[in-house]
């Protein structure tokens, strides 16, 4: 069914709750971390728990480097008291070998703990695909990539693997089309991918947010370093992007396509009305299946549109006369 001129607003606020609902429930929780340990002592475990409870914390804030804010060094010697429910596991992801220690903070508390250190958070940034082929062009799996996941654990980023048997001979870091980011991020429910090529200790990389593309290269002394240093390069350049956090509203108008459904609007605007950052939202027009909306949000709309395209659910479209953002709705 196509989307009438004459919304029905009625009917597609009615659905808000339950479709929030589903997308939690399909949702890995942030407050939930793996931290590798040597053995079960309680000295071990606890700093274990101080550990996980600081990538926690960076992810809740959008992640955002808390180190230096002042009471930091107290909640992360608190983490045992913020501790949910923990238990030792072996083989786990992004764990290279050995035992880990699997934690769930309480969310009440770490929310509490990331306000009362003054950041405003910019909400929990979706997980990173990663597509990351050898030296014979096959798609790692995750104990060959386990320090590349660890390290972008460890900076308050999740990560996914995708699966090798379903993947072709692209993406590759020199061939990425628009279709196959689409395809990616429906199937994984992100907008954030990583692709790599690994060469002996050094890889390219190309990391696709969205629609851009962010090329470099990394070297180590050992494929260990190697995908440390890929995993923190990672990071800082999605903090440079995504966590642009303002305090003053901000007036703009969002154009979005592909909206073809009363189902399609109602998704929509419960991931924008989800988003931190968005204050509200205003349908102004209908043109084909585009809508033009006037937002009010906590930064500017070029990078709320740049945060918006990271949850998989919208890529950056073509430019629409009277917009200052332009995106392009996946169903």
């Amino acid at each position: 069914m196509r989307l009438p001129r004459q919304l029905l607003v009625g009917f597609v606020l009615s659905l808000f709750m339950l479709l929030s609902a589903a997308h939690a429930q399909s949702q890995v929780s942030p407050y939930t971390v793996i931290v590798p340990v040597k053995d079960t002592t309680e000295p071990v475990r606890d700093q274990a728990f101080g550990e996980g409870l600081g990538q926690v914390l960076t992810r809740v804030a959008g992640g955002q480097d808390l180190r230096s804010r002042a009471g930091y060094g107290d909640v992360i010697k608190g983490a045992p008291g913020l501790v949910q429910q923990y238990r030792y596991q072996r083989g786990a992801p992004g764990v290279a070998t050995g035992l880990s220690l699997s934690v769930t903070f309480d969310q009440a508390a770490v929310q509490r703990a990331v306000s009362q250190m003054g950041v405003a958070s910019a909400g929990v940034k979706p997980p990173i695909l990663l597509v990351v082929r050898g030296d014979d062009n096959k798609v790692l799996g995750k104990d060959a990539l386990a320090t590349l996941t660890q390290t972008i654990s460890t900076r308050g980023y999740g990560a996914v693997l995708a699966d090798p048997e379903k993947v072709g001979d692209t993406p590759t870091v020199s061939n990425i089309d628009a279709e196959e980011v689409m395809a990616l991020a429906k199937q994984y429910r992100t907008g954030l991918m990583l692709v790599g090529q690994v060469h002996g200790n050094s890889a390219d990389w190309n990391l696709v947010s969205g629609g851009p593309q962010q090329r470099w290269t990394t070297k180590g002394a050992d494929d260990n370093a190697m995908q440390t240093d890929a995993g923190n390069n990672l990071a800082d350049r999605l903090g440079k992007q995504l966590n642009m956090i303002g305090t003053a509203n901000v007036d703009g108008k969002l154009w979005v396509t592909g909206l073809n459904t009363a189902m399609d609007y109602a998704n929509l605007l419960s991931t924008l009305r989800a988003d931190p950052m968005v204050r509200q939202v205003t349908t102004l027009s209908a043109q084909g299946d585009g809508m033009l909306f006037a937002v009010k949000a906590g930064l500017p709309i070029d990078a709320l549109s740049a945060n918006l395209t990271a949850g998989g659910r919208l890529l950056q479209g073509e430019n629409h006369e009277g917009a200052d953002a332009s995106l392009r709705w996946l169903h």
